[in-house]
């Protein structure tokens, strides 16, 4: 039924001709009395960021001087056959497991974030993926598919909608500060709460409710209902880059609504496709949007102008509607011919031959019938484009539109992704350069050197050291201690005395692996992951870096999983007993497979982004975040060397694969060279680093400070042979020379003195060790979760030492 829609104000209905294109367009006059909000709101402070404690991630207990040092008490026994391979799978992304966490890591059925309005989802949730805010908090947080943000207006703002507001801004919006004149400026922000354009009906208002469903690694739906009864009235399935933001629209009136206001809405003549209804809307900031209604039933949809802010159909309607930004007629053009299709999720697979990599996007896509021939259009970042292989390459357009924080999005018009890499196969425990595949051989004064240290770090209290009230420093104390009973036992040669230490190492794993720590691990079914009590006992949302609340997953568990590799590597017996535990925190943050029931896939490595988020279940009006890029790439590498001795030879594929994806990610958007890096804005990029990446912003800061080797340094530690994949020298160097060269390197104190010299072996490996061989070295130098030991054996290895 047709109803009539009084416009409020004095609407001009006139005939358009645009090209070869006709319509008939409602322009409204001039606005006197309403201002548009094309500013938005700006958050500057990280005091508005929920759930990040300001705590310095090194370790600074004072640690002892051993009063005694290991002596072998018997001859060493030969180390255990590494556990075999197993067959890899033509999709490496495998479960790891589908069995139930061990034993000793109890359940409890309840977590102190409510699982709000999430309707008919019993697979585990993701927790730290882009829609998170949809069920957190107020649910008026946006999210950032790219390059569209949607948020639920919920009443507010000046269209007081209760609609779905769709933001995208472009470059000469974002605000740079605090100084817009430096260069470089400390940060980057883009304005939210523009709402540019609001998807809603008549039959919303005060009783609505937001619900979300069919949450996966790459997607969520969000619907919304009338009252919390109703059923919904508008589903908007939401993908990672998708083209259209598209409403399912259940038998309800739509409107139209705009906080920056309509200046013209015109209806087009002709139709793109046989079904499909298409508008041209104006805003009063001169940016176009285009509308195209496909209804289920073949009847057209009619929308009105009532005012500057309100557009209303005359009939309620039964179909989808998508809108996109239009930059360009060729963009139009595009949008025309790929209307009236969408995805619905996505999938990752993948497969490995030698040191080529390959993975893939496959998404799933909905529509009209008649429709479903035309491929899905997409959005791809900068990182997608540079890997594509040869037939996705061809299917990139010419049509872009900025993203808020990873540079153009570019669009791509195919059903599915392909990307190539090249893999670290040849990264190993033992110090890497990618240039040659391999370390540099030790000499026997080196060698002898290090074994004087090592003799004695080897002897320190490991349990004492490890046995924390938080899961993310002890689990840098385990690594630590994995590192020089590596060293001493592959590098050094020294067998006996390695396997003394590895017993001391075994015992204090043991206090993790049977859950007898400060704080013990749980496996909660509300959210499905293994978590720490800390927050549970304390009441406390930031105890132990947010843990509880999924904060930090992969930084905390993937020191565990790198020290377990090593005891697993050195005997190989022992994975026998502790696998499944090791096991339950890699599939916490890495789980590869929807096969596994327990644990959401990739928990924490986002595949579209080709990075980690560290963000777990708090409401963020930025997004997501990511304050240490190498924390981020240890823990893919941690994957990988767990892969290779316990014989899941499609983990350590997958890892592999994931480490590269970050290298060319971390390099794209959180490192930053002189003459290779375009795209972030270049008034930002001679900080060198991001400092605290968001979804939504960039700052060229820390949570616990400013100083420049806390911003630089949290993006170096920890030094591992990874290391030199992620931080090439060129980058290396200029951040040297920018930050610390000229003695200033010198004057830093503390652990983070020692962290700048470890990541100094990257470039100039004699110097490096020079430092750490020092007669007068002050182990007040050293992170807690680092060792001379191994700071040492990484400059000899990068061709450092006598």
């Amino acid at each position: 039924m047709t109803t009539s829609v009084i416009p409020s104000v004095s609407v001009i209905t006139t005939p358009t001709q645009s090209g070869t294109a006709s319509g008939t367009a409602q322009v409204l006059p001039s606005l006197s009395t309403r201002t548009p909000d094309t500013s938005g709101t700006v958050i500057i402070s990280l005091a508005a960021t929920a759930g990040k404690p300001a705590s310095a991630p090194l370790l600074s207990t004072s640690i002892s001087t051993p009063t005694t040092t290991l002596v072998p008490t018997k001859s060493t026994s030969p180390i255990p056959p590494p556990k075999q391979m197993n067959a890899q799978a033509e999709n490496i992304f495998q479960p790891v497991d589908t069995a139930p966490p061990p034993g000793q890591i109890g359940t409890r059925g309840d977590h102190p974030v409510p699982r709000l309005n999430i309707a008919g989802q019993n697979s585990p949730i993701s927790t730290n993926k882009f829609y998170s805010n949809f069920f957190l908090g107020s649910q008026t947080a946006p999210a950032w598919t790219h390059p569209y943000s949607l948020a639920w207006s919920k009443g507010g703002s000046n269209t007081k909608s209760w609609g779905m507001v769709i933001t995208h801004l472009d470059d000469n919006q974002k605000v740079f500060g605090p100084d817009p004149a430096a260069n470089p400026v400390q940060y980057f922000v883009n304005p939210i709460g523009i709402q540019a354009i609001v998807i809603s009906a008549l039959e919303l208002g005060s009783s609505t409710v937001l619900t979300t469903n069919s949450l996966t690694a790459f997607s969520a739906n969000v619907e919304l209902h009338p009252n919390a009864s109703a059923p919904s009235a508008l589903t908007f399935p939401l993908v990672q880059g998708m083209g259209f933001v598209t409403a399912g629209i259940n038998m309800v009136t739509p409107i139209i609504q705009s906080g920056v206001f309509f200046r013209s809405v015109t209806k087009s003549t002709q139709q793109v496709k046989p079904g499909v209804t298409k508008y041209t809307i104006k805003l009063e900031d001169d940016r176009t949007w285009l509308l195209y209604a496909i209804s289920d039933s073949g009847v057209d949809v009619d929308f009105k102008v009532v005012d500057n802010g309100l557009v209303q159909a005359t009939s309620k309607f039964q179909g989808i509607i998508q809108i996109s930004k239009n930059p360009s007629a060729a963009a139009e053009a595009l949008y025309d011919t790929a209307c009236g299709v969408y995805p619905m999720t996505a999938a990752v697979s993948g497969n490995v031959d030698g040191a080529v990599g390959s993975y893939t996007f496959s998404f799933r896509k909905q529509g009209l019938g008649s429709m479903m021939g035309a491929p899905l259009l997409m959005y791809a970042l900068p990182h997608h484009v540079a890997s594509f292989s040869g037939f996705t390459r061809n299917a990139v357009t010419g049509v872009q539109l900025a993203t808020t924080t990873k540079g153009n999005a570019t669009a791509v018009v195919a059903d599915s992704w392909t990307f190539t890499e090249s893999l670290p196969t040849t990264l190993g425990f033992a110090p890497w350069q990618p240039e040659t595949g391999k370390g540099t051989t030790m000499s026997s004064a080196a060698i002898q050197a290090i074994l004087g240290v090592a003799t004695s770090e080897i002897s320190q209290n490991m349990s004492e050291q490890s046995n924390l009230n938080s899961m993310y420093y002890s689990g840098k104390a385990l690594a630590k201690f994995a590192g020089i009973i590596y060293t001493v036992n592959d590098l050094l040669s020294d067998q006996a005395l390695a396997q003394e230490g590895l017993k001391n190492l075994k015992d204090a794993f043991s206090l993790f692996t049977n859950n007898r720590q400060k704080f013990p691990l749980v496996y909660e079914t509300a959210w499905k992951g293994v978590v720490s009590t800390a927050s549970y006992v304390t009441g406390d949302p930031g105890a132990d870096f947010g843990n509880s609340y999924y904060n930090d997953h992969h930084f905390h568990y993937g020191y565990f999983v790198y020290a377990a590799a090593i005891i697993g590597y050195l005997d190989s017996s022992w994975l026998d007993v502790n696998k499944d535990w090791v096991n339950s925190l890699v599939r916490d943050y890495a789980n590869p497979s929807s096969d596994d029931p327990y644990f959401p896939v990739s928990r924490n490595f986002d595949w579209y982004h080709g990075h980690s988020f560290a963000h777990g279940l708090y409401e963020t009006f930025d997004g997501r975040d990511q304050e240490s890029s190498s924390e981020d790439s240890m823990s893919s590498y941690a994957l990988k060397l767990w892969g290779r001795v316990t014989g899941n030879s499609n983990l350590e594929a997958v890892a592999n694969i994931q480490l590269a994806v970050t290298a060319r990610s971390l390099q794209s958007y959180f490192l930053y060279t002189s003459n290779s890096n375009s795209i972030q804005p270049p008034n930002f990029t001679p900080n060198k680093v991001s400092g605290i990446l968001f979804e939504n912003k960039i700052d060229h800061t820390t949570y616990f400070g400013t100083n420049p080797e806390y911003v630089q340094g949290i993006h170096m530690l920890p030094i591992l042979p990874h290391s030199t994949l992620t931080r090439t020298k060129q980058f290396v160097q200029e951040e040297w020379d920018v930050y610390f060269s000229n003695g200033r390197a010198e004057k830093v104190s503390g652990g983070w003195r020692g962290i700048l010299f470890s990541n100094l072996a990257l470039i100039d490996p004699s110097r490096s060790w020079n430092f750490f061989a020092r007669g007068d070295f002050d182990a007040s130098w050293l992170d807690g979760g680092a060792s001379r030991t191994w700071c040492l054996a990484m400059a000899a290895g990068m061709g450092g030492g006598p």
